[in-house]
C-alpha cells in the first residue's frame, strides 16, 4: 500500500484571461503583489496605482472570525474582463490587472488586487478607484462573513453590500 501524497495541494487551479495590456485571474491562492504589479508594468508607465483590498478583524461592532468567497466563475471572469476593457479605454490605460481571491481569507491576507498602469498618475488614480468600485458593484463573487460567537454558517452578502452597511444581506440557507 503506498501513502497518499504527503503534500496535495488544497487549491485548485486558478482561473485566467490573459490577453495584451489586462490580466484577470480568480484563485484560492494567496495573492502575490510584486506579480500583479509585473502585469501592468511597462516602461510606457510613469504610474502604477495597487489596490489591496484585505481582510480586516472587524464588521460594525462585530469581531469578524474569517471571510470565505465564492463566485459564479464564468461569469465574474467575464464581468472582471468587461470591466478590465471599459476602465483601460476610459482612461487610456497601459495595463490593467485585477486579481480576486476565493475560499478562505484568513484576517490580514488580500481578497483583491487591482493594478492599472498609464503614462499619468491622474489617470491611473482614478482608473484603480473606478475598477475597485465597479468589481465591487458588478461582479459575480459572494463573501461569507463569519463572526467570533456570531450564527451558524455565517453572514453571505454580495461585496459591495459592505459598503452599504449589510443592508439586504442574506444568513445561509435563508435565500
Amino acid at each position: 500500500m503506498t501513502d497518499p501524497d504527503p503534500d496535495p495541494d488544497p487549491c485548485p487551479p486558478p482561473h485566467i484571461i490573459s490577453e495584451p495590456n489586462i490580466h484577470i485571474e480568480l484563485t484560492h491562492s494567496p495573492l502575490d503583489i510584486p506579480t500583479v504589479i509585473s502585469h501592468v508594468k511597462s516602461p510606457k508607465a510613469g504610474a502604477i496605482v495597487l489596490f489591496a483590498g484585505t481582510t480586516r478583524d472587524t464588521f460594525q461592532t462585530h469581531r469578524v472570525h474569517s471571510l470565505t468567497y465564492t463566485s459564479y466563475t464564468p461569469l465574474a471572469l467575464l464581468t472582471l474582463q468587461r470591466i478590465a476593457h471599459q476602465t483601460l479605454i476610459t482612461h487610456s490605460l497601459t495595463s490593467i490587472s485585477i486579481t480576486h481571491r476565493l475560499g478562505t481569507v484568513p484576517i490580514g491576507e488580500e481578497s483583491i488586487l487591482v493594478a492599472v498602469s498609464a503614462p499619468h498618475r491622474q489617470a491611473a488614480w482614478r482608473a484603480g478607484e473606478e475598477a475597485l468600485e465597479e468589481c465591487k458593484r458588478r461582479v459575480e463573487v459572494w463573501k461569507c462573513e463569519v463572526f467570533e460567537g456570531g450564527e451558524e454558517g455565517g453572514v453571505w452578502r454580495a461585496n459591495a453590500d459592505g459598503d452599504k452597511e449589510a443592508k439586504g444581506s442574506v444568513k445561509e440557507g435563508s435565500g
